[in-house]
Order: structure tokens, then C-alpha cells, then sequence
């Protein structure tokens, strides 16, 4: 039996640099596990989109599909957008959507990696104020996850960790590097949470202007295309049942 195709779904961006960076993931995925078929689709602004991918899998036979969305919190492209999109597919696809990836230990891990590769050290943890910067959301239960994740990574030895957000919701990027220079934090480093680069990452770079560390975007590190596959065989179990494999 054969394994069901990954198809990760991605917003798309005017930017080029998004559909740049998430093929690069894609590609670290593909790496990680050879033999398995791993397909993008966008829902807007790039290609190819999420219903021409799919046209084209029916099209060769393919049969059963796992769609796992490109996102960090279950906010509304989770829960309408990308169900409305599969729900047009071919009737003959099977389709699985995935969970979202956040929230998760090994997003944790990458963030710290990239505070790293910034310039920080783990000695440098406990004297270091961290902002956990994400696009925002106008979904409650979006913005309660980032607040978690935010108190969770605070207990990892940071001298403060505060959530902050680009668009949606407060506070803001600089309002959160302003409130750890208040608690007395040694230094302060911003932490994108965003999986590529864009025009609301692009904000969180500006608002961390007065910070002393702005780390990258999550983008393909290893620990996203690890989760990506977690993802992926947590959601391919109940496909493979259906199917009698």
C-alpha cells in the first residue's frame, strides 16, 4: 500500500521570499524521508494552488492524501479556509487535514536555534529577555495558544519571555521590548514566531528595533521539518485504517 501523498498547504504571499522559503522546507522534508511524495499548494497569490495540486494527483490515480496545513496556531484559515478548499476536491481523493503545527516542544527548540545562530548563548538565558513576536489573530483561542507558549518558554530559564503580535491583537513587538528593558532584563531578544519571511514579519523586524537580538524566522529549520512529518503520521494512521492497509 502505498503511503498517501503530503501535501502541505501554504497561505502565499506577494512576497517572493515566502514561496521561496517554504519550498525550501519542503525540500528538507523530502530529505528527511526519500521515497515519500511531498507536494505545495498555495491558497492564494502563488503556484500552483491547492485545487490545481489536487486536480493533478486525481488526474494520475493518486487516491489518498494527507493536506497539512503551513501554520503555527488553529486560528481561521485552519478551520475555513483550507477545509472549504479540500471540500471541493475530487471526489475520488481521500483527504486527511493535519493538525496545525503549533503548538509544539520542537518549535520551541527552533526558536531557541535560531536566538542562537543570532548571537545569544544558553549561557546568556537567564539575563535575557525574550519576545515571542507572532503575525496575531483575531481568534481568541490563536492568541491564548502564543500566551501559552510564551509562559511555557518562560520556564526554560529566560529571565522573562512576553508574547507579542503584529497585527490583530496587543502588544506589539516594541511594547513588549519595552516591558522587559522594564523588568530589568540584562538584554533583550525578539523571537519571531512566523515560519517565513513577509509583510508582518517584516513589521516584527521594525518593532524590534531597540532590542539587542532579533533572531530569523522559523523558515526550514529542522526542527519544522521534523514536526511537519510528526504531523503528517499522526494524520496518515487513520487514512491508512480507512483504506484496510
Amino acid at each position: 500500500m502505498r503511503r498517501p501523498v503530503l501535501l502541505v498547504v501554504a497561505h502565499g504571499s506577494r512576497d517572493p521570499r515566502h514561496a521561496a522559503t517554504v519550498h525550501a522546507l519542503v525540500r528538507r522534508v523530502r530529505a528527511l524521508r526519500p521515497g515519500l511524495r511531498v507536494e505545495t499548494g498555495f491558497l492564494d497569490f502563488n503556484i500552483p494552488s491547492v485545487t490545481g495540486v489536487l486536480e493533478s494527483l486525481d488526474a494520475e490515480g493518486v487516491r489518498d492524501v494527507v493536506a497539512l496545513p503551513l501554520l503555527l496556531t488553529r486560528a481561521f484559515h485552519a478551520k475555513a479556509d483550507i477545509p472549504a478548499v479540500l471540500a471541493e476536491a475530487p471526489p475520488r481523493l481521500r483527504i486527511r487535514q493535519a493538525e496545525v503545527l503549533g503548538p509544539s516542544p520542537l518549535l520551541l527548540t527552533a526558536l531557541e536555534r535560531r536566538l542562537y545562530e543570532a548571537g545569544l548563548t544558553p549561557a546568556d538565558k537567564s539575563s535575557t529577555g525574550v519576545v515571542l513576536a507572532s503575525a496575531g489573530s483575531s481568534d481568541p483561542e490563536a492568541i491564548a495558544v502564543i500566551a501559552a507558549i510564551a509562559r511555557e518558554w518562560r520556564h526554560t530559564g529566560w529571565c522573562a519571555v512576553r508574547p507579542a503580535f503584529a497585527s490583530a491583537s496587543l502588544p506589539r513587538t516594541e511594547q513588549a521590548v519595552r516591558e522587559l528593558r522594564a523588568l530589568g532584563c540584562a538584554r533583550v531578544a525578539v523571537a519571531p514566531y512566523v515560519l517565513a519571511p513577509g509583510f508582518l514579519p517584516d513589521r516584527i523586524a521594525r518593532g524590534a528595533a531597540d532590542a539587542d537580538v532579533l533572531a530569523d524566522v522559523l523558515g526550514p529549520s529542522p526542527e519544522v521539518a521534523r514536526l511537519l512529518l510528526d504531523r503528517y503520521d499522526a494524520a496518515r494512521v487513520p487514512v491508512l485504517a480507512a483504506v484496510g492497509a
